[in-house]
C-alpha cells in the first residue's frame, strides 16, 4: 500500500475509535452504543490500531 493510504486509514481509525469511546462513556449520547462498557473498551483499541497505522505511515520511504 502507498504511505496516503496508510495514514487515510489511519486517521479514519483513529476518528472513529474516538467516537466509539466517547459513546461508551456516555459522553456523546442518542445511540444504542452510549454507556456501554464494551465501546468504552473497543473504540480506544481502534484508536490506537489508527496511531500505529499514521506512524508506520509516516515513517515509510518513498519509493523511487
Amino acid at each position: 500500500m502507498k504511505k496516503p493510504v496508510w495514514i487515510g486509514l489511519g486517521v479514519l481509525l483513529l476518528a472513529v475509535g474516538g467516537v466509539w469511546g466517547l459513546q461508551g462513556l456516555g459522553v456523546f449520547g442518542g445511540s444504542a452504543m452510549s454507556g456501554k462498557t464494551l465501546w468504552a473498551v473497543v473504540g480506544p483499541i481502534v484508536a490506537v490500531v489508527g496511531v500505529i497505522l499514521v506512524v508506520i505511515g509516516l515513517r515509510m520511504s518513498p519509493r523511487r
